[in-house]
Formats: C-alpha cells, sequence, structure tokens
C-alpha cells in the first residue's frame, strides 16, 4: 500500500462547483479497484489550496485509475478550476500511530 497526496490551488471563484464536483465523484474514486482510502483537506489559512490523500493497493491499480474514463472525467472537470498548477507524491508510510 502507498500514499498519493495531491495538492491543488482553485481559483477563488470556482471553490464552490470543486466542492460540488467532489461530492458527486468521492464514492466513485474511493470504490475503484484498489482505492482503500479517500480524504479531501482544505488549507487552513488559503482556503484556495486543497489536498486529497488516498491509499492505493498498488501502483498498477493507481495506474489503472488514472487511465480510466473515471478519471479522464474528474480531472478534466477538476483542471479548468485551478488557479495553479497542481502537485503530486506518492509516497510510501513509515510510521502510523493509531
Amino acid at each position: 500500500m502507498f500514499v498519493r497526496i495531491v495538492k491543488m490551488h482553485f481559483q477563488e471563484d470556482q471553490i464552490e462547483n470543486f466542492l460540488a464536483n467532489f461530492d458527486t465523484v468521492k464514492e466513485k474514486i474511493r470504490n475503484f479497484e484498489g482505492n482503500q482510502f479517500l480524504e479531501l483537506y482544505q488549507d487552513k489559512h488559503n482556503p484556495c489550496v486543497f489536498f486529497t490523500y488516498s491509499y492505493w493497493q498498488t501502483e498498477e491499480n493507481l495506474e489503472a485509475y488514472r487511465n480510466s474514463a473515471l478519471f479522464k472525467k474528474v480531472w478534466g472537470e477538476t483542471k479548468i478550476l485551478f488557479s495553479d498548477k497542481p502537485e503530486a507524491w506518492s509516497v510510501d508510510k513509515i510510521v502510523s500511530l493509531p
């Protein structure tokens, strides 16, 4: 399992559009094969900055999602709302405390 972190900067007037769209697709993303966890965070000091954290069983699962019709639709509707280039990291969890 590994963690995928995506940082996104949105145009201020597009935040509500992003949140509405995310609400309609979050369950589909979460139920995509290999996805084990999905959360959305908003920066406390800059409300235009959001992060998604998702846990994936394998890199192949993430790649299958990134090549899916679902991702193409979600990303196509999301990227037009950005104010800056998104950043993404795939990381291995080293320590987890309950």
